[in-house]
């Protein structure tokens, strides 16, 4: 389960940064393009990138509700 922690926080981190990269140049009026990649390509793999690690840390905290029981009612 550990890993999946580890995999949502790095998705997240990582889509952070292609975000911020992708906003940053464009603001800068660095055009359209940073190397060969159109910067909305990289800002949609950016936020896909922060969709699927928020998709992980979810299934995370899910999980470990489950394990203790804290989801069933007391009836």
């Amino acid at each position: 389960m550990d890993i999946l922690l580890l995999l949502g926080r790095a998705a997240g981190l990582g889509g952070m940064l292609l975000c911020l990269v992708a906003a940053a140049v464009r603001l800068a009026g660095g055009g359209y393009y940073l190397w060969t990649f159109q910067l909305v390509t990289l800002l949609q793999a950016g936020i896909a990138a922060l969709v699927v690690g928020c998709f992980l840390l979810l299934l995370v905290l899910t999980t470990r509700v489950k394990a203790d029981g804290a989801g069933r009612s007391r009836q």
